[in-house]
């Protein structure tokens, strides 16, 4: 076919509706930081510190996340990657392609209802911080106990929907900004109040050895047990939790969206950035700060919330973590919501569609179990979804190997597949019918759900037709897919090149902004390991706390106004 006819034929076709164009496709680099990005942010606060209230013990807390978080990164990178790399589809348009729109639209209601929550609970997380400003009470019921409290959660959230609405883009920038700050803030916190363990557990301010941590440890932090005194998870427990708390993105194959952009497959390792610096090292020391702010207050972890935690260990500085965290979080979240709402309706806007979403995202945020249940809310969201992951693993890898064929509902221009939605209600029966049993820890349920699905939907769709000669239907595929490559490849030309700014004043924010973070780095290290008393831990603790606000204003200010120069640059 005559190139102009080819352009033609796909000019008026979506781009998100298309597969990735090659000249559209990132190195390495782009998805260390993005998964470091998003996997280092507000939830690890409330993770870590639901692993201390769980009674996790310390053996098993280092060993258990370290297995959990491995098996999630090879989850990546041996189900997600490859798919998306082959197809360089998002999962919504890939599961358009094999299951029809009705399908699709019933994922998206799904998607609606997950992403809405985790944003709600982000947008909780964050008030959590400015209801500490005014004095109000800690949100510790599942309903809202402050009027005050309220308010602030409204105009909080408002900020996130307006942005999630308008100006998602900047945001995104930001977060990859906020990630190395994230990374040095969850360690600096750590530091600042372990010393201060120390002396209630040993007697003293200085850790001499790996014994004295491990002690410190079973003793006020991962102490084995509950605080009322029963028998905490355990090992098996803490290696599920870790697994399936993104069994949404990985074994449900919501990355895709992210993975097309991939050049190769074996980017999926990279999700390993975000896993061992957010979900390893941040839930890790995220637990010491809440164990440490406990003590410092002579209470309980639970009887706190991130806003207290967050300010016992940095000072000011905890208010500005809490508060970009879960704006970070929430805000992409909420983006998502908005977008598969629109997917849904598609006569209205995504602007329109996210603010009636974020509406009721506002209301959700205003009860704080949100926050408080954030590890059976995260389990039970995969559990939900990893179904939809099973049906697209079987078609895409299982069906060329055993004979059936790929797409094959798009080759019958099917709109409605029935063997896709029973097989995801089937599997829903029976992932929430083990959780009733009671067979198995809830933290592995998404992964016989995940086969169940597998055979279910391999043996339905050979019944309605998958095992069919479609030659024909396939070359035309092919054709498609040649054609769409000649397209994309015309329209490159006019795409311009990304140039990197490399002027003197960019060179020194970019200075500015490591600088500042190795002296907020040098400053907790002066805490943690230079503390020799009691006093001097105090004078110590209080240097870092003003230092670091003055270097976290530094940083950001340096390093946003760097990105903003970029941006102006390739504008």
């Amino acid at each position: 076919m005559p190139s102009n006819k080819i352009n033609i034929l796909f000019s008026d076709v979506n781009e998100e509706q298309l597969p990735v164009a090659n000249n559209k496709l990132h190195g390495w680099k782009h998805f260390a930081g993005l998964y470091a990005g998003e996997h280092v942010a507000a939830t690890e606060f409330v993770i870590g510190a639901t692993f201390v209230a769980l009674g996790a013990a310390t053996k098993d807390i280092l060993l258990g996340l370290l297995i959990g978080n491995l098996l999630a990164m090879c989850s990546w990178w041996l189900l997600t990657a490859p798919i998306a790399v082959e197809t360089r589809l998002s999962l919504y348009n890939y599961l358009n392609k094999i299951a029809g729109n009705s399908m699709t639209k019933l994922y998206n209601w799904a998607n609606v209802a997950i992403f809405s929550v985790i944003s709600a609970a982000m947008i909780t997380v964050s008030s959590t911080a400015v209801r500490f400003l005014f004095n109000i009470p800690a949100q510790l019921n599942w309903y809202p106990s402050s009027f005050w409290f309220v308010l602030i959660v409204i105009a909080m959230g408002s900020i996130v929907v307006l942005v999630a609405m308008y100006g998602f883009s900047t945001v995104a920038d930001f977060s990859k900004v906020c990630a190395p700050w994230l990374f040095v803030i969850f360690i600096a916190g750590s530091f600042n109040l372990f010393p201060g363990l120390s002396f209630h557990v040993l007697g003293d301010t200085a850790i001499t050895n790996w014994s004295d941590f491990i002690a410190i440890g079973d003793s006020s932090i991962w102490t084995g047990f509950t605080g009322s005194g029963e028998k905490g998870i355990g090992l098996l427990e803490v290696i599920g939790f870790a697994w399936a708390a993104n069994s949404i993105t990985h074994f449900g194959l919501i990355d895709m969206a992210i993975f097309r952009f991939a050049k190769r497959k074996r980017y999926g390792l990279l999700s390993g950035v975000g896993m061992f610096f957010g979900h390893y090292i941040a839930w890790i020391s995220a637990g010491i700060m809440g164990a440490g702010a406990a003590v410092l207050l002579k209470t309980t972890i639970t009887s706190l919330d991130p806003g207290d935690v967050a300010y016992h260990a940095l000072g000011l500085t905890g208010f500005v973590i809490i508060i970009i965290a879960g704006w970070t979080t929430a805000n992409a979240n909420l983006y998502r919501a908005g977008l598969a709402a629109q997917s849904i309706f598609v006569n209205h806007s995504r602007e329109k569609t996210t603010a009636v979403v974020g509406v009721v995202t506002v209301i959700i945020a205003c009860f704080p179990f949100v926050f408080s249940q954030m590890l059976p809310l995260l389990t039970y969201a995969g559990l939900l979804v990893v179904p939809v992951g099973g049906i697209v693993f079987a078609e895409h890898v299982l069906f060329p190997k055993i004979g059936l064929t790929r797409y094959w509902a798009k080759y019958q221009n099917i709109s409605r597949s029935v063997p896709a939605i029973g097989s995801w209600a089937l599997a829903l029966m029976f992932g929430f019918g083990l959780n009733a049993l009671d067979v198995m820890s809830f933290y592995y349920l998404f992964i016989p759900t995940w086969m169940f699905t597998i055979v279910t939907y391999t043996l339905l769709a050979k019944k309605y037709g998958a095992d069919r000669n479609y030659s024909e239907e396939i070359a035309a595929e092919a054709l498609e897919q040649q054609q769409i490559v000649e397209f994309q490849d015309a329209q490159a030309i006019h795409d311009q090149d990304f140039v990197a700014d490399t002027s003197v004043v960019s060179k020194v924010l970019n200075a500015v902004s490591v600088i500042s973070l190795l002296i907020i780095a040098g400053f907790a290290c002066q805490v943690m390991f230079f503390s020799s008393s009691m006093e001097i831990y105090r004078i110590n603790k209080s240097q870092f706390e003003t230092y670091c606000f003055i270097f976290t204003i530094a940083y950001f200010g340096s390093a946003y106004t760097s990105l903003r120069r970029q941006k102006k640059l390739n504008a």
